[in-house]
């Protein structure tokens, strides 16, 4: 839903994602599961399925909607735009987003590359990611550190024979198992010596480089997430060239804000898909089931639930809307209070949704024949992921407390020239 009038344009990729996802997406959950097989398969397997669906979302002209209008790259979408195709995209998380080449990390990464990149970067890995040829991991956070605070990072890049040694222990590295991903974009840092936050620089690191080990993939509440996982990696003294430096040393806090700022709102805009589906299965669930003699629909605690989540969900989706209209207004740099409310507060509303739905499905909704108990484990994660509600709330309450003195010290200003 849209609190403003939709371009015609939009309203059609609206439509057609709408049926493509309803009607091919969701459909081919079980396809795809069951083609991934058990074991070491599942990370060298890419379901014939999801190649099927990324053809048909390129018919559809379905493909690479993520990238804002201010990049040729892109398909000359506003954020707030993508914001509600994005959602609908959300209801299918596992399929959907990839099938339309906007799943992360990928459409950080690939943002990254269109605002920072050179033009030799963007040929060499920008175009074939936005061409679906490869995929591609994010290295930041690493085990030895608390790295929701980014200045403690402590691999380091080091200039060696005419371009950089790469040496570190990264975790939980998104898209890493991937048999298609070619390429990290990895932080580190050049300059211990520098300021604190210039301190750190982006390098991209191919995956096959020599020194480059995925040492294991790591699971969410006992889901592996493959084939794309979340691995533990480590880079031992892997050389670079010098062209692979993105932006230039010392500027990785500036790549990683215009990285990190859409991308949080990016995996709000899905949450509320999965919200979505969630009420739905909901509704269907307490209408068909009976007990001590009625519909579990017609009992008053079960109705408060799906009042709640409606409230809930719509609240949220204003927040997200807002954010991402003040990140097409004024730019994600100036947009960091209505981003980090968003993130706080869609992990946390859609995760209560997901848990009524899963009370109501009773045994059924912790297992695997329902999307609900997976939704669970990723948006609890989302919890974490991209920064804790903790680091998001202090920097919410810093900003206001900015804004409410700089609005005092305004009055009072204008009170002294009376």
């Amino acid at each position: 839903m849209s609190v403003v009038q939709l371009s015609p344009r939009v309203e059609e990729l609206k439509r057609v994602l709408t049926d493509f996802v309803e009607n091919e997406c969701i459909p081919a959950e079980k396809e795809y599961r069951e083609a991934l097989g058990t074991g070491a398969q599942r990370w060298k397997t890419v379901p014939p399925v999801m190649e099927k669906l990324k053809e048909r979302a390129r018919e559809l002209g379905l493909w690479n909607l993520f990238l804002p209008k201010e990049y040729p790259e892109g398909a000359g979408l506003t954020n707030y735009e993508y914001a509600i195709l994005c959602e609908i995209m959300g209801r299918s998380h596992m399929i959907a987003p990839e099938a339309c080449n906007c799943s992360a990390p990928d459409t950080g990464n690939m943002e990254v590359l269109a605002k920072y990149g050179t033009r030799e970067q963007k040929d060499k890995w920008l175009r074939p990611l936005l061409n679906g040829e490869i995929r591609s991991a994010f290295a930041m956070t690493e085990p030895a550190v608390a790295s929701s605070d980014a200045t403690n990072i402590c691999t380091r890049i080091e200039r060696s024979g005419g371009g950089y040694k790469v040496s570190g222990r990264k975790w939980w590295i998104s898209g890493a198992g991937h048999p298609k991903c070619a390429v990290f974009i990895t932080m580190g840092k050049t300059d211990t010596t520098a300021k604190k936050h210039q301190q750190q620089s982006i390098v991209v690191v191919p995956a096959d480089a020599p020194g480059v080990t995925v040492v294991r993939p790591l699971t969410v509440f006992g889901y592996d997430d493959a084939p794309h996982g979340h691995c533990e990696v480590v880079f031992d003294n892997v050389w670079v060239p010098a062209e692979n430096l993105v932006l230039g040393e010392g500027r990785g806090f500036e790549v990683i804000q215009g990285r990190l700022g859409p991308g949080r709102i990016h995996h709000c805009m899905r949450s509320l898909g999965m919200a979505e589906r969630a009420v739905e299965l909901m509704v269907e669930r307490v209408q068909s089931r009976h007990t001590f003699g009625r519909a579990i629909a017609e009992h008053g605690v079960v109705l408060d639930y799906i009042a709640k989540s409606r409230m809930d969900l719509e609240s949220a989706r204003m927040l997200v809307l807002r954010a991402a209209d003040m990140i097409d207004k004024v730019g994600a740099k100036n947009a960091l209070k209505e981003i980090a409310m968003a993130k706080v507060v869609v992990p946390t509303v859609v995760l209560a949704i997901l848990d009524r739905a899963i009370q109501m499905y009773g045994a059924a909704g912790v297992g695997q024949d329902t999307p609900l108990a997976e939704f669970w484990a990723g948006m609890r994660t989302l919890r974490i992921a991209d920064g804790p509600d903790e680091v998001h709330s202090r920097q919410i309450a810093q900003l206001e407390i900015r804004h409410q003195n700089a609005r005092k010290a305004a009055r009072l200003a204008a009170k002294s020239k009376l």
